[in-house]
């Protein structure tokens, strides 16, 4: 199994340093889990690392796709795997670097998504109250009923990938087993980023108004040129603001309120994505830096196959 070195937290948390200090002390190359990042010419609202910040460190899916563009789940999943074989191919160790979970999780869990039809959040509700009303067990042998193999492999207890093998088979008609998934086979060790809400907050608010300050509104005003709102890049934070700005509905000091408001929230969402979606190990580097060094130590505890802490 490939060893990958995954990085996840809400915005603001120190991400991107912490992957330059490990990509440049464990001979790695950076992959970025970012929704928002792989769109060309939006690189102050999306954070992108700057040349100087990634200080030669390797990064990969920046800048990929045109503005106009729609990028999925499985799209990162599809791009990402080619990634990691090719880095670990080349004697170098995967990164993996975001704070879109549901690229993470899917990648991680090995889902094979069906490409653009594979989501439908309805049937995974239903799925979810069935299993609530009559227990994970009967949720199970509905999945045995129509994909024995799968539930095999899954087993009972875990009702989050019961329920993706039975959206799989409910929107394809062919069963999670037998679609063909070109996944790596991968050993992750997830780093997640979080510290005390106030100062998590702080950094957000401070970040946006360094992203003003850097030309955020020339971006916003570029985009806006598109002339379509429904462009999918124009649904992230940070640009979707503005909307009501150009068309004289907000004032500039207000759309600075709101993306930071926006981005207060998202950062809430994420938080509660990595605690309940995915099994992290937690880490506060900015309440305290010396926290780096255990990372560094349970990282090389992983590589090397040792109980981590």
């Amino acid at each position: 199994m490939q060893k990958v070195l995954i990085i996840v937290g809400p915005t603001a948390v120190g991400k991107t340093s912490l992957s330059i200090k490990l990509a440049k002390k464990l001979n790695g190359e950076v992959i970025s889990g970012d929704s928002m990042q792989v769109y060309k010419h939006l690189d102050i609202g999306t954070a992108k690392v700057t040349k100087e910040e990634s200080e030669g460190i390797v990064h990969h899916l920046i800048d990929i796709i045109d503005v106009d563009k729609r990028y999925s789940a499985a799209d990162f999943v599809e791009s990402t795997n080619k990634l990691i074989d090719d880095i670990d191919k080349r004697g170098k160790l995967p990164i993996i670097v975001g704070g879109t979970g549901f690229y993470i999780q899917s990648l991680v869990d090995g889902l094979n998504l069906g490409g653009d039809h594979y989501d439908n959040e309805e049937y995974r509700n239903q799925m979810h109250e069935f299993a609530e009303e009559n227990g994970k067990h009967a949720l199970w042998l509905k999945l045995k009923s129509v994909d024995e193999v799968s539930a095999k492999k899954i087993g009972e207890e875990n009702e989050r990938r019961i329920i993706r093998a039975l959206e799989v088979y409910h929107n394809t008609g062919v069963k999670f087993s037998e679609q063909t998934n070109n996944s790596v086979s991968i050993d992750p060790y997830i780093i997640a980023l979080n510290t005390d809400r106030k100062v998590l907050y702080d950094r957000i608010n401070k970040r946006v108004d360094i992203m003003f300050n850097n030309g955020l509104i020339d971006e916003a005003k570029w985009l806006d040129r598109k002339g379509d709102i429904s462009l999918p890049a124009y649904k992230g934070i940070g640009y979707r603001e503005f909307i009501n700005y150009f068309h004289g509905d907000l004032e500039l000091e207000d759309v600075s309120e709101l993306i930071k408001k926006d981005s207060r929230h998202y950062a809430k969402r994420q938080l509660t994505w990595f605690r309940n979606k995915m099994k992290v190990n937690w880490y506060d580097i900015i309440s305290n830096m010396e926290v780096v060094k255990n990372i560094e130590k349970d990282v090389f505890n992983w590589l090397n196959d040792k109980k981590v802490p």
